[in-house]
């Protein structure tokens, strides 16, 4: 089993959500904190938790996002984090893998599935301060759900 540490510099949650029933509103989340305990060979012994800052919510409109923020949707005074939970993993392609978990917004925990697509493995330089500190190895996944916004309150 391999523990991976989420780069929060090169992690975000990213959504979407209907606006007035017309057009979409996109936003992210860029403050992501988790770990991924991954086997390859025995995918359903893995696990994967994380954690969002929602206070960093970020739509590119402060007006909404100040209102995303405010106790008609996150309640980040309240509920500033965001976390989930993985309670089962199950490989269903060679890349493709069914996340099951707890995921609490609101304070309110619910069961979600993740559509989760692994990318890859590579290497790159790892640079602290301009200094070289050698090669990092590396693995990407993308991950994807759907919510009801009112199943949190």
């Amino acid at each position: 089993m391999t523990r991976w540490e989420f780069e929060p510099g090169h992690t975000a949650a990213e959504f979407r959500a209907k606006h007035m029933m017309v057009t979409w509103v996109r936003g992210l989340f860029k403050d992501v904190h988790g770990v991924v305990d991954l086997d390859f060979d025995n995918p359903t012994g893995s696990s994967f938790e994380a954690e969002i800052d929602a206070t960093r919510l970020w739509t590119g409109e402060p007006e909404r996002d100040a209102h995303l923020r405010s106790a008609d949707f996150f309640d980040v005074e309240h509920h500033p984090r965001i976390t989930f939970k993985s309670t089962r993993v199950e490989q269903v392609g060679s890349v493709l893998y069914k996340v099951t978990g707890d995921l609490t917004i609101r304070g309110v925990t619910r069961p979600v599935t993740l559509d989760v697509h692994y990318l890859g493995q590579w290497e790159t330089p790892y640079w602290v301060d301009g200094v070289n500190r050698g090669v990092m190895h590396r693995v990407g996944f993308s991950a994807t759900t759907r919510i009801n916004r009112h199943d949190s309150g």
